[in-house]
């Protein structure tokens, strides 16, 4: 694997690359296994899947297909929500690694947390879930393990445990910005990824981005995703076309400014997937 800022380092030393390939909505088998082995062409060795997608057995294929190692991927899943005691997260890890047909994970996540609307004990709950996952790390079925869609309140209350989340994943993208939940993961060594990192497409459609991608010779998509890089966030972005696919991991070439940066950050927006106070799983 490649060094430098191509990767980024989890609090067990484990080096995660900077960028990933989204495998979400890519629910069509063939579909899932042509978006990873395109993927993989184009330079991605981090594939982000989750149980939830309903995709794994053709992610797994195109794992099998493509051109790197298994060793050289690093390859992501998620538990869902149906599986919040400890039994049962051990099962759906195992069952996504028999559809994956992998031996391990490079890393696990808890998909959404268990939250106060949904359970009185959601701390109690949270924490089962996570004992399951330090398990499946400690007998090194999963190499790394962290959590997804989890805010301040929610990562505060794993605090104590004998490992803490190496992973956060969020939405992230110009205008919604998250900086309670980054400020809490940069102190408390939790790298940050991004899922939806150009937003709906709005983000590439702002004055702003097509003003730099016009100075930086780049297009809007590139300057959004360098931008996540510069705030610290491992993007995820998908994509089904092989143009685009190959565009959004070519942004190790330049970099913004600090005043383009800050420029970004002044974009207004909102949250435009699920809130995790709200969300009905």
């Amino acid at each position: 694997m490649v060094s430098g800022e191509h990767m980024r380092e989890l609090s067990n030393g484990l080096s995660m690359p900077s960028i990933g390939f989204g495998t979400w909505d890519l629910s069509n088998e063939n579909e899932a296994k042509s978006a990873v082995v395109q993927a993989v062409e184009c330079g991605y060795t981090l594939i982000d899947g989750a149980a939830r997608y309903g995709n794994e057995v053709g992610v797994g294929e195109g794992i099998r297909s493509s051109s790197l190692s298994r060793e050289e991927l690093f390859v992501t899943s998620k538990v869902w929500t149906n599986h919040r005691d400890y039994d049962s997260v051990i099962e759906a890890c195992n069952k996504s690694l028999k559809d994956l047909k992998l031996d391990y994970l490079d890393l696990y996540l808890i998909h959404w947390p268990a939250v106060s609307k949904q359970y009185e004990n959601w701390k109690d709950v949270n924490h089962e879930v996570w004992q399951a996952l330090i398990d499946l790390y400690t007998q090194g079925k999963v190499k790394a393990i962290g959590v997804s869609n989890f805010n301040v309140d929610h990562l505060e209350a794993l605090e104590g445990s004998s490992v803490m989340p190496m992973v956060n994943q969020i939405e992230f993208h110009p205008g919604f910005l998250q900086e309670d939940v980054r400020s809490y993961c940069k102190d408390h060594n939790i790298v940050v990824e991004g899922w939806r990192p150009l937003g709906l497409g709005e983000s590439l459609s702002h004055e702003i981005i097509w003003n730099l991608a016009e100075k930086y010779k780049k297009n809007p998509a590139q300057i959004v995703l360098r931008w996540c890089l510069h705030k610290d966030v491992v993007p995820l972005p998908k994509s089904r076309s092989r143009e685009h696919i190959e565009q959004n991991i070519d942004i190790f070439d330049f970099s913004l400014s600090d005043d383009d940066i800050a420029l970004i950050d002044t974009i207004e927006g909102e949250r435009l997937g699920g809130d995790p106070e709200e969300a009905p799983f």
